[in-house]
């Protein structure tokens, strides 16, 4: 059945071609290639992805220009850098993107450039040289149909804490922000990312920016909208690191640079609603729900550290809440929905029928 599905849709993007060239051979086209909708992505990410509005005003450009589909030729559909601490929502962003545009989360190339920190390992992204083990394969850590997508999708690509990969890893990719292409050390292959987003995300300066930011937020008020007027926050401090690590030719390949902020505590109890959200998911094929009060919001709201962000709650919410949900469902199989309360100094459950 799958492989049935595939080829309907493989021959449904033949026949969106089709009628595409010919639309441009009878007329000028109008009309894009692209069928995702910038608005039904954006509706995604700005109900998960908490306090990072001015990242995400960007991203909607992004898509917005892919989607006018006037792009420049030779050259991948957009090239963005996300910069800011952990856990504020820069890998979701790319994994909410790609549920949105190919129904699946994980529907995107993900390199992690931690695991690409020593020179020789730029091999694993263009191939082995003529001459070694693996040369004639051509074996590169790229997903082909990942990177390419299709005539009506874009290809995904998320190059995941750049700042750690070796200088040469950084060279190897200048070709490929450039023109699109990335030729194989083999000679027998090159990589097309013309039809590709390709993000990247770091953290560098984040922990300098953090430290900053707790000097400012023992300031007064007024000083405090003094120090973002004049740029003394965090974006000064991470733009600063920025131009320190990378050289200036490959700054320049980057179309947009998106500082996310560390998430205010404003937001926190919005995000442990997305993690009541995100459970009532896991919940669903069981036929269940959970909720939980204003008191069982508070207390996982307190004791935050905010320099672990959105994931370092999710993990607080599901130490504090899971084993406690598992034993409650163990021993009364029959309930329905959950109510999630903290009352005498302790996490409650109980059920509604």
């Amino acid at each position: 059945m799958t492989f049935a599905s595939d080829r309907m849709q493989a021959n449904q993007e033949i026949l969106e071609k089709q009628r595409y060239d010919m639309q441009s051979k009878e007329h000028i086209a109008r009309t894009s290639r692209f069928k995702f909708d910038p608005n039904d992505v954006m509706k995604q990410l700005r109900s998960n992805i908490i306090g990072q509005n001015a990242a995400l005003d960007e991203i909607e450009n992004m898509l917005m220009t892919v989607k006018a589909d006037f792009n420049v030729p030779n050259r991948p559909l957009a090239v963005t850098l996300m910069l800011g601490p952990t856990g504020v929502g820069k890998t979701e962003t790319v994994r909410l993107i790609a549920q949105a545009i190919n129904g699946k989360p994980d529907a995107f190339c993900r390199i992690d450039m931690n695991t690409l920190a020593q020179e020789h390992y730029a091999a694993a992204l263009t191939g082995a040289p003529p001459g070694y083990v693996g040369s004639k394969e051509g074996n590169t850590l790229f997903n082909e149909e990942q990177i390419q997508g299709s005539f009506s999708k874009p290809g995904i690509v998320l190059f995941d804490e750049i700042e750690k990969a070796s200088n040469e890893v950084i060279r190897g990719l200048l070709n490929v922000l450039d023109t699109g292409t990335l030729n194989l050390t083999s000679g027998t292959k090159s990589l097309d990312f013309k039809n590709s987003l390709i993000f990247m995300t770091s953290n560098i300066g984040a922990k300098e920016a953090q430290a900053r930011l707790k000097l400012i937020a023992k300031l007064p008020k007024r000083l405090q909208q003094f120090a973002k007027a004049t740029k003394l926050d965090d974006s000064e401090i991470t733009e600063r690191a920025l131009h320190k690590k990378f050289d200036p030719e490959f700054l320049n390949r980057i179309e947009r640079i998106l500082h996310y902020q560390a998430v205010p505590t404003d937001f926190i109890s919005q995000l442990i609603l997305l993690e009541v959200e995100k459970l009532n998911l896991r919940l669903r094929k069981q036929n269940r729900t959970v909720s939980l009060t204003d008191r069982a919001i508070k207390f996982l709201s307190g004791k935050h550290d905010v320099r672990f962000g959105a994931r370092g709650l999710g993990h607080r919410f599901r130490i504090l809440i899971d084993s406690k949900l598992a034993r409650f469902l163990i021993q009364n199989p029959n309930v329905n929905h959950i109510v999630i309360d903290y009352s005498k100094n302790e996490i409650e459950l109980s059920t509604i029928n």
